[in-house]
């Protein structure tokens, strides 16, 4: 069976720097996978590499069946590939809604905002208020739902919880859960390797850009020596 996501054997640079060293992973449909490791294992380089923003020098990905390592971002963005960043990324000036109806302009299927207000019921409360005047945790919110407003085949979280206070955390577990739930696939980049793992079906292990263990979420649970040795835990 052919996956929804597909990377075999990427090489990604930042100028002569070598930071991705034929790295391959598969997301099936409807499936949640960790992409796991320390900091500057490589992994937002990945999810980098995957939308575009960072052009691999070598190797193979493959979105839906299409070949999409020589695609710019707007493209894969309207193939259905969207991408929480960690810096967010929200335009300050607007209101929440703005920013929503923004995101929602060139999408072939779009969440009417009825949806996700149901999901966000906080950005309904503040629709109106602009992204400068937004708590972290509501501006992470605000992120997922501009990428949810596009309808994604495919949603790429870049440390999606980094920083944010324990119950916002927990509240945008409950976000990810559901969305699982309903069959949303998802590639997932986190610190917080319990949460990661209590979402994902799948993970990957990621050391100095070499992939270095694949499994079930619960076998890499259960590899205690990988999990001290890569992940510090």
């Amino acid at each position: 069976m052919t996956a929804l996501l597909e990377v075999d054997r990427i090489n990604s640079y930042y100028g002569d720097s070598h930071i991705l060293f034929d790295v391959s992973l598969r997301v099936e449909k409807n499936e949640v996978v960790a992409l796991l490791g320390r900091n500057g294992a490589g992994k937002s380089t990945t999810l980098k590499s995957l939308m575009g923003l960072v052009r691999p020098r070598s190797g193979r990905i493959a979105f839906d069946g299409v070949a999409t390592q020589e695609l710019p971002p707007h493209a894969l963005a309207a193939l259905g590939m969207q991408l929480v960043p960690e810096e967010r990324r929200i335009f300050g000036s607007l209101s929440v809604e703005e920013n929503l109806v923004l995101a929602g302009l060139n999408a072939t299927q779009r969440w009417p905002l009825e949806r996700i207000w149901a999901m966000f019921p906080r950005l309904q409360e503040r629709r109106r208020s602009r992204g400068t005047d937004l708590s972290g945790g509501e501006q992470q919110m605000l992120a997922i739902a501009r990428a949810l407003v596009r309808n994604p085949k495919v949603l790429l979280f870049d440390e999606p919880f980094e920083g944010l206070a324990p119950t916002i955390v927990r509240d945008l577990m409950e976000v990810c859960r559901r969305l699982a739930e309903d069959g949303q696939t998802i590639l997932i980049v986190e610190q917080n390797v319990a949460a990661a793992l209590s979402l994902a079906h799948r993970a990957y292990v990621l050391n100095n850009g070499h992939v270095v263990h694949e499994g079930t979420a619960d076998q890499l649970r259960s590899s205690h020596a990988v999990m001290k040795r890569y992940l510090g835990v």
